[in-house]
């Protein structure tokens, strides 16, 4: 496919925006089109295509072109990532460009160290060998240099997934039930479904498959009181508010609200009435403390590096660093001790990230659990099994995309008994 001149200007222009890791991608790919608003929805989706492309491939992308300029980076990601041959080019290059692209053609098949090739920093790189082992990271590694599908939740409230699959299906999209969340859709590429009915209406919200199995281990009942502690977007509060079929009572928290904020037109079309959104100041604030020891089920799904969704995400592996995971761990400590304080005699506590990395998973819930004997841990395998999920992860919730075809996420389901 033949491509225009302004494509590729376009493509060069959004690599230099994204290049500068100053915004997460995806704000700053939504201020670029903003900026750009003559820009028709075939061309935006080739230039994030190609944003998004040259990010999950930065490091070994400059390393074979031995440059980081904008322009030529776009050109490398179109004929390496894109697989445009350079005929496809031809018309937008100069002569001195076109030389260029050949000698990077054949540095293409250059053996590169472990961690370029991977297109991890070092640091990470040997933090995941240290956690996975040697083949478990390099396919860790080369499921993350891959565009993620598109998963979807079907609104258990509006709709079910049998109708949802009949209906996306009649429109010609390639869209299957997920094998193990039981509202989850997948849908093959990256449609774009901004404007579709099912989602404007609130019968479907993007979700990931993994964060629906963390809504699945918090397992509200219809009754209960639950606080969703770290609520972003609400992603997994409308998820809890559905499976409690809007009764009972649902507090969604969270400390910034520009990002809960997100919540309020999701909410108003999922048909939820038990959602409470409520913004607080830290994790010891005042809303917190009146709620002790009063709460059936706590989620924290934890501020975290979120290197599990570096599919859909592959900004943050270049945007953090080791002493960024050092923070993080201490914030995580800090808000599941104060979170538990909320929970109840029975009352069931979920930590969950989208992390794969044991400093913020498994060693926050071993310290707590050192540290809170009142709390014990049940088994995850065990609890997906009841809820008829056939997924054995073992006592803690372990989910990756190279073996499970979602986001990398971990859960830890504790109870509290006195």
């Amino acid at each position: 496919m033949t491509l225009r001149r302004n494509q590729i200007e376009a493509l060069t222009a959004a690599i230099r925006r994204v290049k500068r890791l100053d915004l997460p991608a995806d704000a700053a790919m939504t201020a670029f089109f903003r900026e750009h608003p003559e820009m028709g929805s075939h061309d935006r989706a080739f230039v994030a295509d190609g944003a998004f492309a040259y990010l999950r491939r930065k490091r070994s992308l400059e390393t074979l072109a031995q440059t980081g300029d904008p322009r030529l980076l776009a050109l490398a990601t179109l004929v390496r990532e894109l697989r445009h041959s350079v005929r496809d080019l031809d018309d937008a290059l100069k002569s001195k460009e076109r030389e260029w692209l050949g000698a990077f053609k054949a540095r293409m098949h250059e053996t590169l160290p472990d961690a370029v090739a991977a297109d991890l920093p070092d640091w990470l790189w040997e933090r995941l060998g240290a956690a996975l082992g040697t083949e478990e990271r390099a396919a860790l590694a080369r499921a993350w240099q891959m565009p993620a599908p598109l998963d979807l939740r079907v609104n258990a409230l509006k709709s079910t997934r049998e109708a949802a699959l009949a209906a996306l299906a009649a429109e010609g999209l390639p869209v299957t039930a997920t094998p193990y969340a039981p509202w989850g859709l997948r849908i093959a590429g990256r449609p774009s479904l901004s404007r579709h009915p099912w989602l404007a209406d609130g019968r479907i919200e993007v979700q990931d498959e993994g964060s629906q199995l963390v809504g699945v281990l918090v397992a509200p009942r219809r009754s209960d009181m639950v606080v969703d502690f770290c609520a972003g977007a609400g992603g997994k509060t409308l998820l809890l508010g559905a499976m409690m079929r809007s009764q009972g009572r649902l507090y969604a928290f969270d400390t910034v609200a520009r990002r809960l904020s997100r919540l309020t037109p999701r909410l108003a079309r999922s048909g939820l009435s038990n959602v409470h959104p409520q913004v607080i100041a830290h994790e010891r604030d005042s809303k917190v403390k009146r709620l002790a020891g009063k709460i059936d089920r706590v989620l924290v799904d934890a501020p975290c590096t979120g290197f599990g969704t570096l599919r859909r995400n592959p900004d943050l592996k270049w945007r953090q660093s080791e002493d960024d995971l050092r923070e993080l761990a201490e914030k995580q400590a800090r808000i599941l001790a104060a979170a538990a304080t909320l929970v109840k005699p029975g009352g069931r506590l979920v930590y969950a990230t989208c992390s794969v990395l044991p400093d913020e998973n498994d060693a926050i819930v071993d310290a707590f659990l050192t540290a809170q004997p009142a709390f014990a841990q049940q088994d995850v395998a065990a609890l997906l099994a009841q809820a008829g999920i056939a997924l054995d992860t073992g006592a803690r919730l372990r989910l990756y995309p190279q073996r499970h075809g979602c986001d990398g996420f971990f859960a830890a389901v504790l109870t509290r008994s006195a």
